[in-house]
């Protein structure tokens, strides 16, 4: 049963990114983060509230709060980069490059944390590196350069951000429930989206959102609470060391996704990026499974 909620996980997970682009169309990304927040920290108050998890809240630290509120502080520029870049490029180009935070953040751990890698965890973080390269075309890097902006920058952004909120976020959430830390964070990243909103002067383009992109935006939040449902009911009584790279592969969900929806190609240099990225999260798959001694 844990292995079909896990497949349900990253399918939802994959669908996420197409429904955020269907509604992206003609909704500035800000508020269209903005509005999916708010859909996604209901769903996770609701977790927190079926698991009971809330009666932690008044035993948290100070620290604790501190280090949550930053995360999620960082969880929110990771979010709206990550939609612009969506609004801006293709979804299976822009998917990669945020992915490639795993990279980031098991060398954020190794620096900052003092932990160590296996050999297949190197290979495995290598494969996910030169894939994400591969799926980076020459003019993508071009356009940065001379236009100064472009999805693969905020593409970038994006990665960066999650890598340390990862990093935050395991300090942070030292002794608590991690549902109920990531119910935190997402209350923060409602703040911070909607002042945003506030401060870009961009109230009115709320009112302005048409039903079809509004639906498009409130689906893709709801598909990400699915996934975090799934996710977790898949961790509850199936192998961590399995759920979460099954999880993870959720890039082949939005690249056939993204063929089949939104017509996007995928080249053949793309094409063995993405078989790079899969191998090295399957090899991540192996790490974790010898570092945690679970078998199956």
């Amino acid at each position: 049963m844990w292995l079909i909620l896990a497949a349900c996980s990253a399918a939802f997970a994959g669908l996420t990114s197409i429904l955020a682009k269907c509604g992206l169309q003609k909704v500035d990304s800000t508020v269209a983060t903005a509005l999916r927040t708010a859909v996604v920290v209901v769903f996770s108050w609701a977790i927190v509230a079926i698991g009971g998890s809330y009666t932690q809240l008044p035993s948290m630290s100070l620290e604790s709060w501190g280090l949550l509120t930053l995360s999620g502080l960082m969880t929110g520029a990771s979010w709206l980069c990550y939609f612009k870049a969506l609004q801006m490029g293709d979804v299976n180009k822009v998917v990669p490059v945020d992915k490639s935070s795993t990279v980031m953040g098991i060398a954020l751990a190794i620096i900052l944390l003092g932990e160590s890698v296996s050999a297949i965890g190197a290979a495995g973080a290598a494969l996910i590196f030169v894939g994400t390269m591969l799926m980076i075309e020459k003019k993508d890097v071009k356009e940065i350069k001379t236009e100064r902006h472009g999805w693969l920058l905020f593409a970038l952004g994006s990665a960066v951000f999650a890598a340390l909120t990862s990093i935050v976020g395991k300090v942070g959430m030292e002794g608590i429930d991690s549902n109920l830390g990531t119910a935190v964070r997402t209350v923060v990243v409602l703040a911070m989206s909607w002042a945003m909103v506030f401060v870009a002067g961009k109230r009115g383009a709320v009112r302005g959102i048409d039903r079809r992109d509004a639906t498009f935006l409130i689906l893709s939040g709801l598909a990400t609470g699915a996934s975090w449902l799934f996710f977790f009911g898949a961790l509850q009584t199936g192998p961590a060391s399995i759920v979460v790279p099954i999880d993870k592969l959720s890039i082949l969900v939005t690249v056939a996704f993204s063929f089949l929806v939104l017509k996007e190609e995928l080249s053949k240099r793309g094409a063995v990026g993405l078989a790079g990225i899969v191998v090295g999260t399957l090899l991540l798959l192996v790490r974790y499974r010898n570092e945690n001694g679970e078998t199956y």
